[in-house]
């Protein structure tokens, strides 16, 4: 602010002739203490500027090129004699443009600390109640004395702005988009309310993967399946997007809602599949309720629950443990909902089972001996665990980056099932109806002894369009050649195809069509007929190139091999942009098969629905 000519005394004018202008940030209190006039804080003096010089630059980052340094002498003009004071007139305080102005920088600095408390909250999902945490607001203060945070209202402001700039950008890269894929992502919070988070994945120009969140919505179970498909036509409208934008719809069934997903196709041509995480975990709860199996684990858990709550028990057992070494393990139980606990679990129990039989056959006399499992049931137990295994080494393989999309699935599938196949030693009894149960259940849920539905499926399709699988190994010769008759019938669709120039969209002349015109025929025309790739479209004889390319190694990423082959199938290109944004999975991999809750789930439920969306929204965007 621009300082106005003041009337001085002879103190003033004492502390204005000083050379520093350090002075400009300090009030002098008597003869030993100063006080800074940004944050008020008092400072000895003893004729020296140092001390005010770093705390300008230590607490308000106002330094030296604001403030020019002054050599001073060490008596300060010997504290200017009164006679001299007297004597010289007092100086006019001109300002200066060039120096830094404490009260912008107090505005500025103020400004960017409550941008970056809004950025906290979103990036580490806090609620907005946390400014007024006693916690937060003491280290804040102790940090800045003279801040004043945000209130909470002036937060949900901020947040609102910060959510529409966001969506603004987002609504312009999802326009670049040629199809978007929509995942269905229904949880529930510790306070049993339902939401439905959806989120939008497609393929962008440079051949990049794209996950984003559109929108999450406080959700009643009973409206769900009336108005599911205007939910998300809803949606979609928030962001300038069509119904016709959207290619395919990625659920979990959660509510077996096949009749409403069948309906969406049929109303607006969507195609819709189950996230392969949710259909794994039922495939493998059905193995795991073979009664056998289930008898054995429930001695299991009860094991596991004696040890966690008999003190006595857990000290032995510590004991025998730590005399080899093995104190760090600890036996943990399962949770029903994820079935890698239960390898977790059995594992550890497996691993311990020496001392865990030798703990439980001391028990105390008088005391109530408690149940260990039978030698056929630790048998049981470590078959199961290597059938379990095989199924957790394909979970590693969906997680990895370059397996993500939905082509992955099916060759991994059919993987499971063949290594699980081979585990069946004996012709009969509990291992091989655990086994039989599993592939069965992986059979049925992805339609694998329906030839139709197989050629249908979008996983297939993208298999097919990912140059690691095009081979399709695993299907029949049959199946194989019903796939590529589909496929280069979605490639004669108009909208599939690329714009044809005049080369390319005239099927080559005939042989009467070449004599009416006066061509001569070739040898090669006279002895073997027509040449089939000259009467064959473009984009087909695209299809065929494709199909007899090399395969490339299995590490390789299908999106880095399209973006480096787009330009010699381009027809074949435009299919596989579509169909490689399919996800395996509705969520990610590391929330799909992680052993617990993670960190995102935990703060997500404690957060209000009141801002839930828009906080989830920047977090994920």
């Amino acid at each position: 602010q621009e300082l106005q000519p003041i009337q001085y005394n002879v103190q003033i004018i004492k502390i204005d002739r000083r050379k520093s202008k350090v002075w400009n940030y300090y009030t002098k209190l008597g003869d030993t203490f100063v006080e800074c006039t940004v944050c008020n804080r008092q400072l000895s003096f003893h004729n020296s500027t140092t001390t005010m010089r770093e705390h300008l630059v230590r607490k308000h980052g106002i330094r030296d090129n604001s403030i020019p340094q002054v050599k001073e002498d060490q008596a300060l003009e010997s504290e200017y004699s009164g006679q001299e004071t007297l004597t010289k007139k007092p100086r006019q305080m001109v300002p200066d443009s060039n120096l830094y102005n404490p009260t912008s920088c107090v505005d500025k600095r103020a400004d960017r600390i409550s941008d970056l408390v809004l950025e906290m909250i979103f990036r580490d999902l806090h609620p907005l109640s946390v400014v007024e945490e006693k916690g937060f607001r003491l280290l804040v203060g102790s940090l800045e004395p003279s801040l004043k945070l945000p209130s909470v209202t002036q937060l949900s402001s901020m947040l609102w702005h910060k959510y529409n700039v966001v969506k603004q950008h987002l609504e312009h890269y999802l326009h670049t988009a040629q199809s978007i894929v929509l995942c269905m992502d229904i949880w529930t919070a510790h306070i049993n309310q339902m939401y439905l988070t959806v989120t939008a994945h497609f393929i962008d120009y440079d051949w990049n993967l794209t996950r984003c969140i559109l929108d999450t919505r406080l959700l009643p179970e009973a409206k769900l399946k009336d108005n599911l498909g205007e939910i998300l036509c809803c949606t979609l409208m928030e962001f300038g997007l069509s119904s016709k934008s959207t290619f395919c719809v990625l659920h979990d069934n959660i509510f077996n809602m096949l009749a409403t997903f069948q309906c969406l196709e049929d109303l607006y041509g969507w195609k819709s599949t189950c996230c392969s995480a949710h259909m794994l975990h039922l495939c493998v709860k059905a193995g795991l309720e073979v009664e056998q199996v289930q008898q054995a684990l429930i001695v299991a858990r009860d094991i596991v629950g004696y040890f966690q709550h008999d003190s006595q028990a857990a000290a032995s057992l510590n004991s025998k443990l730590e005399a080899v070494s093995k104190a760090k393990i600890r036996l943990t139980m399962d949770v029903p909902s994820r079935w890698i606990t239960t390898i977790e679990m059995c594992e550890q129990l497996l691993d311990l089972k020496w001392a865990i039989t030798s703990v439980l056959e001391e028990q105390a006399t008088g005391r109530p001996m408690f149940q260990n499992l039978a030698d056929h049931q630790w048998k049981l137990l470590q078959d199961t665990v290597v059938v379990l295994r095989t199924i957790r080494i394909a979970t590693a393989f969906l997680s990895e980056e370059q397996n993500v999309s939905v082509s992955s699935l099916m060759p991994c599938l059919y993987g499971v099932m063949s290594a699980i196949g081979q585990q069946m030693t004996e012709p009969s009894g509990i291992l091989k109806t655990f086994i039989t149960k599993i592939r069965s259940e992986i059979k049925r849920r992805w339609h694998m002894s329906d030839d139709e539905k197989m050629v249908e499926s979008p996983a297939i399709i993208a298999s097919f369009l990912d140059p690691r699988f095009k081979e399709m190994r695993f299907l029949t010769s049959d199946i194989r050649s019903e796939l590529h008759k589909k496929v280069k019938n979605m490639l004669s669709r108009p909208s599939a195809s690329p714009s044809p120039t005049s080369s390319h969209s005239s099927l080559a002349l005939t042989e009467n069509d070449k004599l009416k015109s006066g061509q001569p025929l070739n040898i090669y025309d006279i002895l073997l007929g027509e040449d089939p790739t000259e009467s064959m479209p473009e984009i087909h004889q695209q299809l065929e190139n494709y199909i007899v390319e090399p395969l490339c190694k299995r590490s390789t990423n299908p999106l880095d091999w399209w973006r480096n082959n787009e330009h010699r199938f381009p027809a074949v290109a435009k299919l596989a942009r579509q169909y490689l944004a399919v996800p395996a999975m509705a969520i990610t991999a590391e929330r799909a098969f992680a052993s617990k809750e993670n960190t995102l789930e935990q703060r997500r439920s404690a957060l209000s629905s009141e801002h839930l969306g828009q906080i989830l929204f920047l977090n994920q965007n």
